[in-house]
């Protein structure tokens, strides 16, 4: 398997099938050794917890579950939808080039 994601943590993203389709989410958390992410209000699972300390309770906590990254597309605020990304070189504050990542679409720089 492939272990590079053009999905980063802290991304906007949107869900393109499944359940969950539609809905949008910043990433939590990334993993490209699984090809994976977590997205916050997204694939939301019940996780069985054990009390481990004297005091603690247990019980049911819903929390967010992976899902794999080829079903989420990044947001593009400009076009208003989940799009593909490319890659473009641009001048940066020090006069080296710098690689961004920008809408296929309409170019807006993400």
């Amino acid at each position: 398997m492939n272990n590079k994601l053009n999905i980063k943590t802290d991304d906007t993203v949107v869900v393109i099938s499944g359940n969950d389709k539609g809905k949008r989410g910043k990433v939590i958390a990334a993993s490209p050794a699984e090809g994976k992410v977590i997205v916050e209000g997204v694939h939301i699972v019940h996780k069985h917890t054990k009390p481990r300390r004297q005091g603690d309770t247990g019980g049911i906590i819903d929390t967010e579950g992976a899902i794999y990254a080829s079903k989420v597309q990044i947001y593009c605020p400009k076009c208003q939808r989940g799009v593909r990304i490319k890659h473009k070189f641009t001048e940066g504050k020090d006069g080296k080039k710098v690689k961004v990542r920008v809408c296929a679409k309409c170019g807006e720089e993400l």
